[in-house]
């Protein structure tokens, strides 16, 4: 008796863990797209202020060089989400 009793006690927290682990998945996935949606519009703000000659080349080249890099990661972590 004791031993079903654990069973199904594995059983259940197993399936919660699962449930768990999707939602979180989910979850991650759409704080990427939010972030993934952020950096864009960042970099057209970054885009508007350099050809508005609000920003250097120099410092334009520094903060778009960091965020095409920021972009990379989000896609990159996206896509593994995904594929998991």
């Amino acid at each position: 008796m004791k031993e079903n009793v654990l069973k199904k006690k594995s059983f259940d927290f197993a399936l919660r863990i699962v449930k768990l682990y999707k939602y979180l998945k989910t979850d991650f996935a759409h704080k990427m797209a939010v972030a993934q949606k952020e950096i864009n519009e960042s970099l057209y703000w970054l885009e508007l202020l350099y050809a508005s000659e609000y920003l250097s080349n120099q410092q334009f080249e520094s903060i778009n060089t960091d965020a095409v890099e920021i972009i990379k990661l989000i896609t990159a972590s996206i896509k593994t989400v995904k594929n998991h």
